[in-house]
């Protein structure tokens, strides 16, 4: 798939809570079709085991925009510099780990429900980078300035497992919905994100953050998201990307896990109610077991 027109920005929207033990957060794309481009929600997928998500991307190239597939695999590889939040910052994935045959997700960038999922623990993404963007390619006019690591090449000569079914469904669920077209949602997308592939209607949807709440689109520029009612939402590590560099020896792009973390709760037993900020830097709080943090929210459409 090649475009001549770049994509929309990335629209501002919270993650649904994790549905339950097993699933991993898929970032939300926009993918193209009929001469125009609409917006494939974000949604939790079971993953298949042992293997982590690398996000597909739009990258310049040969005077177009190319469109290169995500995928399932032992390391993340390369998926364009692209800031997706939740833990997808650019460079690798610091929202969990496989352990055997359990996932482990960490809180600071992912809702989850402690009552449900209790293989958890903290980690603050650090950020030694202050360019913020939403920014949904790479290459081109204003598109993110990253190439490959060898770390990251190495990544993409592994096995891979191709998109799920249930994956493949979803896109072809936001493909037939009108108000997910980028020339009817202008940038702002009526479902920005779902607790499960497929499920557009379901319990969890969530709209874009600049999407009215009485159901009218917004027609601002898709690159200049309002951001009014968002200070009670803590934020993901999406406001400061790491540096290629920094990120190489502080991400983890495999399914090792971390070298340090903070009140981690691997045996179901109380969970921690401290929070380390989530990258605002503050305290999130939290009520009824459930952590209130993740939200995938940028502010500037531009290089780092």
């Amino acid at each position: 798939m090649s475009v001549g027109v770049s994509p929309p920005a990335l629209p501002v929207y919270t993650q649904p809570i994790c549905p339950g033990p097993g699933y991993v957060w898929t970032p939300g794309y926009w993918a193209h079709g009929d001469d125009d481009y609409y917006w494939v929600p974000g949604t939790w997928v079971v993953a298949p085991v042992g293997m982590l998500w690398t996000p597909g991307y739009w990258g310049w190239g040969a005077g177009v925009y190319a469109w290169h597939p995500g995928y399932w695999g032992p390391h993340v590889g390369f998926y364009g510099g692209i800031n997706y939040g939740f833990g997808y910052t650019g460079v690798g994935y610091a929202g969990g780990y496989w352990r055997g045959h359990d996932f482990y997700y960490n809180r600071s960038v992912n809702r989850v429900s402690v009552t449900n999922i209790h293989n958890t623990y903290n980690k603050t993404i650090i950020k030694n980078h202050t360019t913020v963007t939403n920014v949904s390619y790479n290459g081109g006019h204003g598109g993110i300035n990253a190439r490959a690591s060898a770390a990251e090449n190495q990544a993409a000569h592994e096995r891979h497992i191709a998109a799920t079914t249930e994956q493949t469904h979803h896109e072809h669920e936001a493909r037939g919905n009108r108000d997910q077209l980028a020339s009817v949602n202008h940038g702002h997308p009526a479902y920005a994100a779902t607790s499960k592939a497929g499920e557009f209607n379901g319990h969890g949807a969530s709209k874009d953050r600049a999407t009215p709440s009485h159901g009218a689109l917004s027609g601002s520029s898709p690159a200049n998201h309002g951001h009014s009612g968002s200070a009670n939402v803590a934020q993901n590590n999406a406001h400061a990307a790491p540096s290629r560099e920094d990120h190489q020896s502080s991400h983890q792009h495999g399914n090792s896990q971390p070298h340090s973390e903070s009140s981690r709760n691997v045996s179901g037993g109380s969970p921690d109610h401290s929070k380390n900020g989530g990258g605002n830097g503050g305290g999130r709080g939290e009520s009824h077991g459930l952590d209130h943090g993740s939200e995938h929210h940028e502010r500037s459409n531009g290089k780092r």
